[in-house]
């Protein structure tokens, strides 16, 4: 019997083929910039850092901030910290990128400690990751607890579950949950349609709603926003209709 054509070798047209190659290109790209990335955390960061290298999963809600969005927060967080400060990041990597570049840089002389909370391990490139999942919100280290002075968080779904678990955090890792200076710091960047609930689950501590515009990277459909338990040069309390 004649071999059928079928039993052949499968020929790909050349745009198949330079699709292919362009594909195989990106991720030879990607993986290098990830190496790179693994390089300057031995190296203790020389160098700024980028989130190019970690791709946005959209099924795990991941969604990065503009480097504008991120390092306007990062500097929030680190205004009149010293060294003995204590910062948690809580589902916001980006911002957690910019507090990095920002402490390497020559405008600030404090060094505060960093922590990063994250459920996506390719942080864990960086000796501040702690793995985090909001399914189980105190499932931490004990000795974070009660250590921290600044916390910003961004929990990853909108939904009254996953925002009152994230807030069970955030009070867990909070040094004092008190209003006012001798309080904790707290940055919440989550959907519009939240504002009820976050204001109510932050009560205790101020957070309301501020008129700063958060921006991503590559857009949301979402209307995002900005609350928080104190106004800044950046920002100011919302007007309430």
């Amino acid at each position: 019997m004649a071999d059928s054509d079928d039993d052949g070798p499968i020929q790909l047209s050349s745009g198949a083929l330079d699709a292919l190659k362009e594909f195989y290109g990106e991720r030879d790209a990607r993986a290098k910039q990830f190496e790179d990335l693994k390089t300057q955390a031995e190296d203790e960061f020389a160098g700024k850092l980028s989130m190019e290298a970690f791709t946005e999963d959209w099924n795990a809600s991941q969604f990065w901030y503009s480097d504008e969005t991120a390092t306007t927060l990062a500097r929030q967080l680190l205004d009149g910290a010293t060294d003995d400060t204590r910062i948690a990041v809580v589902s916001a990597p980006s911002t957690f990128i910019q507090l990095k570049n920002l402490l390497t840089s020559a405008a600030y002389t404090a060094k505060p400690h960093l922590t990063l909370l994250e459920y996506d391990t390719r942080f864990n490139v960086f000796k501040e990751f702690v793995p985090y999942d909001f399914e189980a919100p105190l499932k931490l280290p004990a000795e974070l607890k009660g250590s921290f002075d600044a916390i910003i968080v961004d929990p990853p779904f909108l939904s009254e579950d996953c925002q009152t678990k994230a807030a069970l955090t955030v009070r867990w890792l909070s040094r004092s949950w008190i209003p006012g200076s001798a309080g904790v710091k707290l940055i919440a960047c989550t959907g519009e349609r939240m504002e009820s609930l976050i204001t109510k689950l932050y009560a205790k501590v101020g957070v309301r709603t501020t008129d700063f515009e958060v921006r991503h990277a590559k857009g949301l459909s979402n209307e995002f926003r900005c609350y928080a338990n104190f106004e800044c040069g950046e920002w100011k309390w919302a007007k309430q209709e």
